[in-house]
């Protein structure tokens, strides 16, 4: 099976869970992993940035890869997310962290550093040869500052053999369609905007890696999976109902708002280390009505 095929649909960008004293707390990793298989997400993104990755340690996120593999018990795909601006250290990681059950590596663009296109294609060519999995694009502009163009991203995908896919989250529609309408047949093209699956799905995508998933797992998937369908009035009328959680989820900060939400179901504890911080009083309300509603 392609990986197409493997992570067509819903992938859940998961959050990391924390407790009182900021320690990692893996009884609601445990329930927020159940939570999101049983709510039809198709595979799992451990150590993406929405799981708050710039303040986890080494040691912390390689524990919490193992965990993943083991509470998942292969009962859908795991994507590891391993990204960062410096090209060296990353090439080392991608060799300590256990990837051996992971299907595929996420990896976001270099932040802050601002590289050029040819800087972008070049620290992706060095990823992609020293990563023992296929490699995923990331492109967060809104994050790193510096967006992947359609052509450094196609020219990565015919030229450098282990680049195998991207998560798109420009928000740029017409980059995304010209991705889409060049991508060589093997190349997994995925959303990384909640707000944006259906009418990316409409031009072509093969699904999405979701924030919102980790709160709203069933009616999300099932918006997909209809969208997928070309099934669009029914997933319109779900995906109608979902806008105002994408809003009130990105209103301060991600992953501020998925966490407000995911406290308000009772699977964890509305913890974040800094500089994140929770959402403000009066978002919190507004989405304790909207969960509650």
């Amino acid at each position: 099976m392609s990986l197409i095929q493997q992570l067509r649909g819903t992938g859940v960008a998961l959050v990391t869970p924390f407790t009182s004293d900021l320690s990692i707390d893996y009884t609601a990793l445990t329930g927020i992993i159940d939570f999101v298989i049983d709510g039809g997400v198709e595979y799992i993104v451990t150590m993406g940035t929405t799981g708050e990755t710039p303040t986890l340690s080494k040691e912390e996120k390689k524990d919490i890869i193992q965990f993943t593999y083991e509470k998942v018990a292969g009962r859908v795909p795991v994507v590891v997310g391993v990204g960062g601006n410096n090209t060296a250290e990353l090439e080392k990681e991608l060799g300590w962290f256990p990837l051996d059950k992971a299907i595929a590596v996420l990896s976001a663009s270099p932040y802050y550093s601002k590289p050029s296109q040819e800087g972008l294609f070049q620290h992706y060519k060095v990823l992609a040869a020293a990563s023992p999995k296929p490699i995923l694009l990331y492109n967060v502009p809104g994050r790193t500052g510096r967006n992947l163009s359609a052509a450094t991203t196609l020219r990565l995908a015919r030229e450098v053999k282990n680049i195998a896919g991207i998560k798109e989250a420009s928000g740029d529609m017409a980059q995304c369609m010209e991705i889409l309408r060049d991508r060589p047949g093997h190349f997994l093209v995925v959303s990384g905007d909640d707000a944006l699956a259906l009418p990316q799905i409409a031009c072509g995508m093969d699904g999405i890696i979701s924030v919102a998933a980790n709160s709203f797992p069933k009616a999300f998937t099932e918006m997909v999976r209809l969208s997928l369908k070309h099934q669009f009035r029914e997933a319109k009328a779900l995906n109608d109902r979902l806008i105002a959680g994408y809003e009130l989820l990105f209103a301060e900060n991600n992953p501020a708002g998925v966490k407000a939400a995911m406290y308000e179901l009772g699977l964890i504890g509305n913890y974040l280390r800094l500089p994140v911080v929770p959402v403000s009083e009066p978002l919190q309300e507004k989405i304790h009505h909207y969960v509650k509603g």
